[in-house]
């Protein structure tokens, strides 16, 4: 029953037309959304003015967030591969406190990435480490340590798709050998070069894939080793069950310390892709540090859950249990589920192949970039669809594929090349650190973002006396038994690598071409000794220095003939 509204009741509210509400929600959601895309084309744009005023106009597209910068620093790093790789080795040399060796080494690496931090903070560019020695000391000296980084960088690349043959062949069921395994190697340099052709977007989100995959298989195999697999106590991290009995144990800790020294490059990848990053100068230290903590932290514990589900640790020792990964695997899992970790062991070797060449496509793009190298106009080519440089990416596919392809002429030839990798990165990061701390001991301060302060000087030479001892421990004679060519191969194909490249220089003097600001870092008059305050790390220093003015910089370059101006930069380049 109806009844009639009373004349003295209050009026109704008032009624919104049907639609009101919608359309006052859609306009509000448009403003934001409108807001949001403002902001982002506010961050590109000051992006790329920073980027213009060192002299530089992108082509990339920035679309890799924090978490897919990291996670391409953690996929290179990757906890699994360096892990699984070089158990066995440190287990059998110096028993179980080689776990240590990870932490040393950890502490080690973070005092270098906190040094790069501080460069790529105030130098954005793609490239990484030629870029920022380019900067910081010049021409020739970014030069050599570029071509270092890149000869290391193909041939870890190679070395990474090789050794992924035998997870294959276990997984697949098939016998291994040297043709299977050049087959899978080239198959995963495959799969890594087309998801880097198809653009930043997909090399970031396969990044976050693979480290997804990888973090979470490190996190499962650990936590159900410890359950059902543990054999031992906490004690036996402090026992060496007789290693170096025929000698000093120190020797064979620095041996078996090869597993920590191996685990912890890959952070620089995140400052090799600076002009894909939105807000580089604050995020791409932050993922290096990122790497580290991460990475650290999961290829310590994986380390720690197989020690501890190693059954007879003597049987290691004496070579009779040669792959205790395996053997505690299967013992835990099972033959079926071994196969799914095995799967997910060989997504890592994928996005581990895929970010390594991700980084010296980026290198190799650099120096065409600066018309450093020959085929410059050509490597410096970029893809107006995809915004990646296609030939230097070919190159870094190429090249690798080459070196696996070779070793069915000779397994031994390959392992030499390889042999040099894990040397010449380290070489080429402490070159930046040098050049890091001989600028600073010029004036340079660090202008960007994130700085070390007070703290600066201290942390980088540190960063420097671990690299050397590092690059020594790597390179010490250790099996007197073999011609002595072998016992001192690390260092002789370093030397070979240098060498060339000083001929390389010497008879096409590439290293002086190009009109790219160099040697800027270093304050063109002097700035006083102390800053009027001791710095917050992490907060911006103001600096004198020429790349921390761009006005300045841009003055300065042309006044000394090293850049035309913002964006102007000479030789080849440009998008196609």
């Amino acid at each position: 029953m109806s009844t009639a509204p009373d004349p003295a009741a209050a009026p109704p509210a008032a009624v919104p037309p049907p639609d009101a509400d919608a359309d006052t929600n859609a306009n509000a959601n448009s403003h934001a959304d409108t807001k949001t895309h403002a902001n982002t084309d506010t961050d590109t744009d000051t992006d790329a003015a920073r980027l213009a005023a060192l002299g530089y106009e992108s082509h990339f597209r920035r679309d890799m967030s924090l978490w897919a910068n990291f996670s391409l620093g953690f996929t290179y790093l990757s906890p699994v591969v360096g892990v699984y790789a070089l158990f066995a080795f440190s287990l059998a040399t110096a028993g179980p406190p080689m776990l240590w060796s990870l932490v040393i080494a950890g502490v080690g690496q973070l005092l270098v990435a906190l040094v790069f931090g501080e460069v790529v903070s105030q130098y954005p560019v793609s490239g990484g480490i030629y870029p920022w020695a380019r900067r910081l000391w010049g021409r020739r000296w970014a030069w050599m340590s570029g071509w270092v980084y890149l000869v290391a960088l193909l041939a870890t690349i190679a070395s990474v798709s090789y050794g992924a043959g035998p997870y294959a062949a276990a997984m697949l069921g098939f016998e291994p050998s040297v043709t299977a395994t050049i087959g899978c190697a080239l198959a995963i340099l495959l799969i890594a070069t087309l998801i880097n052709l198809a653009g930043t977007r997909y090399l970031a989100l396969a990044a976050i894939i693979g480290f997804s995959a990888e973090l979470v298989g490190a996190l499962v195999v650990g936590i159900w080793l410890l359950a059902t697999e543990r054999h031992h106590g906490l004690g036996v991290f402090f026992d060496g069950q007789g290693t170096g009995a025929g000698g000093s144990y120190a020797a064979a800790f620095l041996a078996a310390s090869l597993i920590g020294i191996y685990q912890y490059y890959g952070f620089e990848a995140c400052g090799d892709v600076a002009e894909e990053v939105r807000d580089p100068a604050h995020r791409i230290p932050k993922a290096m540090r990122m790497t580290i903590y991460i990475g650290g932290a999961a290829a310590t514990f994986i380390t720690l859950a197989l020690v501890l589900s190693v059954a007879d640790f003597s049987a290691v020792i004496s070579g009779a249990n040669a792959d205790p990964v395996t053997t505690a695997l299967t013992a835990a899992f099972g033959p079926t589920m071994v196969k799914v970790i095995l799967g997910i062991v060989l997504i890592s070797f994928v996005s581990c192949a895929m970010s390594l060449q991700a980084a010296a496509s980026r290198l190799t793009y650099a120096y065409a970039r600066d018309n450093m190298i020959v085929g410059s106009r050509v490597l410096a080519k970029f893809s107006p669809v995809r915004h990646v440089p296609p030939y230097a990416l070919l190159l870094a596919a190429v090249l690798p594929a080459l070196l696996v392809i070779g070793s069915k002429v000779s397994t031994d030839a390959l392992t030499k090349i390889i042999s040099f990798a894990a040397l010449g990165i380290y070489l080429a990061f402490q070159m930046v650190v040098l050049a890091a701390l001989r600028a600073r001991l010029k004036g340079w301060r660090p202008a960007g973002p994130f700085t070390l302060g007070r703290w600066g000087l201290a942390v980088n030479i540190a960063a420097l006396v671990y690299g050397v001892a590092a690059m020594i421990n790597m390179s010490w004679p250790r099996t007197p038994d073999v011609p002595w060519y072998d016992n001192y191969i690390v260092p002789l194909s370093a030397a070979i690598v240098i060498a060339t490249g000083l001929v390389y220089m010497a008879t096409t003097h590439h290293y002086g071409r190009g009109t790219a600001p160099a040697g800027d870092a270093i304050p063109s008059d002097p700035i006083p000794s102390d800053p009027p305050s001791d710095p917050i790390p992490g907060d911006p220093i103001p600096s004198r220095s020429i790349s921390s003015d761009p006005g300045r910089q841009e003055s300065d370059s042309r006044q000394h003939g090293k850049a035309e101006g913002p964006g102007k930069t000479e030789g080849p380049g440009k998008a196609e």
